[in-house]
Order: C-alpha cells, then structure tokens, then sequence
C-alpha cells in the first residue's frame, strides 16, 4: 500500500511538471513544485508563535505541527526545507515576491486571501475564542464585552482580528504584532480580551493558567490551508494528492499526539509570553 502511494505521488509529480500554468507562473512556466524539485529546495514561509503550530525550541529550530507537515512535504518531494520567518502580516507578500515558496502558518482559507494566492485543500480546522484575565471570572460571552470602554486585542492580519472588528460594535479593537503581543496585553491587564483560534488559546493558558483563561465559546470557525503563489494550479494539485495520504495517516497521527494531546514538549520550547 505504501509503495503504491509513493508510486501515485511519483506519477502525480511528473504529471505537475509537465503542466503549464496560468497568470501568477506565467503561461508555460515551471510549477514551484518542479523548481523546488529542481534546486532541490523548498523554501516556507512561517511565523513563530502560533503554539502548537509553528514556534522555536531553545536550540532555534522551527518547531510544531505546520513545522512537521512543511517537513513531511519536503521528504515526499526528497528536497531539503528551508524555514523563513515573517511577522504574519508579511507572508502574502513574501510569497508574493517570491523570497518563499509556500506559506504554511495557521493560515485560513479566505475569499480576500485567494485574490492574492492559492490555497490547497485544508490540512486542520480551527475556531476562535475568547481570552480574558484570571481575575475576569463573569465573562462567558463576546456579548459580554462588547461595551464602550472595553478592549479587545487581535493579531494584525489575522482572521480573529478581521472577526473581532466584525463583533465588536461598542469596545475598542487593538492591533497587535503577533498573537504573543496581543495575549501579553491580556495577561498583564492592559486588555479586556484577545481573540485568537482556540488551540493557541489553549496552550497559552497552560502555560498561563495563573493570570489568563480562556472563555471557549466559539465565535466561528475555519479551515487552515497552504498557500502557494497565485494560479499555480499545478502545485495546489500536488498538494491536495499529498494531503489526501498524509492527513490522518501514522506521521500526521503522530504529529497530532505531540503537539495537541501532550504537553511534555512545552518547556523545549521559547516562550515569549
């Protein structure tokens, strides 16, 4: 069975690397997939900070379960992987010039986004949340904080901070450069609130469980994906073959059990909180 799917992703590869592509690659240029395949390389994009998703162990490597998966890519095309880190805010424009290949950061698939880049079938699903100070022991509820007065705190560019100023018609959203800054304000009570998906929220209440909670109340949910330039359709192609095996397959399961299911490895890690 294993060698049949190496068989499959073998074909599927020579198949991509004979397509032509449209606006975004250009008529008749090369996929990313055959140029990272060609230099032999495979450049991602990343934002640290996302726990479990993408951070830094003490040692400096990127780790988490987008870390794993930009891994587990880079083996199926036998091609090393090359980590390059961004503020989440400038991924879209790194793909865009072409300094990365691909983005893969707990990004969620999104109407604006896709008029900027392609994305790839999901790789997980997430839902946003609520965080509030420990001492805040009434709040159950967005509704609960949406009062003049209140402050909210986002992560500039991400999908809470686009819904968090959708909600909030009365308290005052703040921007903030990572989800880290933002949670910080929380945590040292400059701030009423973040909104942020819920498995970062979770992790960071672990670690936080004396000053923060979280209040799990989901305000909505969304698929995270890979993005990839734009109308390079013979990469999607390649990545959606390759998501289909490797999404609850035993080194996704793996993956999973490390970074969601256990916190052993959290004291490995840089926390900047």
């Amino acid at each position: 069975m294993k060698k049949m799917a190496i068989l499959l992703m073998a074909l599927l590869l020579m198949i991509v690397t004979g397509c032509s592509q449209e606006a975004g690659t250009g008529v008749g240029a090369p996929s990313t997939i055959q140029k990272a395949v060609e230099k032999k390389k495979l450049v991602i994009g990343t934002s640290p900070g996302y726990f479990p998703f993408e951070m830094k162990d003490k040692q400096g490597k990127f780790v988490g379960y987008d870390m794993d998966l930009g891994r587990a890519i880079g083996e199926a095309l036998k091609v090393e992987v090359e980590f390059k880190e961004f503020e989440f805010s400038g991924l879209i424009p790194a793909l865009q010039t072409g300094d990365i290949d691909m983005v893969i950061s707990g990004v969620t698939i999104r109407g604006d986004r896709a008029l900027a880049v392609s994305f790839s079938d999901p790789y997980y699903s997430a839902g946003q949340v609520l965080m509030v100070p420990k001492k805040d022991n009434v709040t159950q509820s967005w509704k609960d904080l949406d009062q003049a007065g209140k402050k909210i705190t986002v992560s500039q560019g991400t999908t809470g901070a686009l819904l968090a100023k959708q909600l909030f018609k009365n308290a005052q959203v703040m921007d903030f450069d990572g989800f880290t800054n933002a949670a910080l304000a929380v945590k040292q009570g400059q701030a009423d609130a973040v909104v942020f998906d819920d498995p970062g929220i979770r992790v960071y209440e672990i670690l936080n469980g004396d000053s923060v909670r979280g209040v799990y109340e989901v305000l909505s949910s969304e698929n995270l994906g890979i993005a990839v330039p734009l109308n390079d359709h013979g990469t999607v192609q390649w990545l959606n073959s390759f998501l289909a095996s490797y999404r609850n397959g035993p080194a996704d399961q793996a993956s999973i059990n490390k970074w969601f299911k256990s916190n052993e490895w959290i004291n490995e890690v840089q926390q900047n909180n």
